[in-house]
């Protein structure tokens, strides 16, 4: 994976996330340059499979300034480049599971295609969303008291 533009640290506190996909995503305009810069929201940023198509919503990119009359709508739905068979079996899990279809990240491959990670998201209870906070706590605390330990 290459450079990563923007993550989606809402789902992560909202989500259990369990496959992920990689894919492409049909940009106009100025957009490739306005993500280039980091003009990417996820806020409400969801997918869905539509005619056959995963088309991803509430994406919001912000206009690039330079290219003046060639801008293109800010929360436009943006087509996700998936294969067939990808497609179908997200349709088939979204179809029998209770799952939400999330994009995770925005970042550039290797390549310097921009490339979207999707996940399916099962929502997190309250509870659930204690526990995450009160592990990261645990987490940082030991990490602090090894480095304190290694320095002392």
């Amino acid at each position: 994976m290459g450079q990563t533009i923007a993550t989606n640290k809402k789902a992560y506190r909202d989500y259990f996330f369990s496959d992920q996909w990689e894919c492409g995503i049909e940009l106009k305009g100025g957009e490739v340059k306005s993500i280039r810069a980091g003009n990417v929201n996820f806020k409400d940023a969801y997918a869905q499979v539509e005619k056959g198509e995963v088309v991803l919503h509430n994406l919001h990119i912000e206009p690039y300034k330079q290219a003046s009359y060639l801008n293109e709508e800010a929360d436009r739905p943006r087509k996700l480049l998936l294969h067939k068979r990808e497609i179908r079996k997200i349709l088939s899990t979204v179809m029998q599971k209770n799952v939400t279809l999330v994009p995770t990240k925005v970042y550039f491959n290797n390549r310097g295609f921009v490339k979207v990670e999707i996940a399916f998201g099962t929502g997190k209870k309250r509870y659930d969303k204690r526990a995450t906070i009160q592990k990261r706590g645990i987490e940082r605390d030991l990490k602090r008291a090894i480095k304190n330990r290694k320095n002392g």
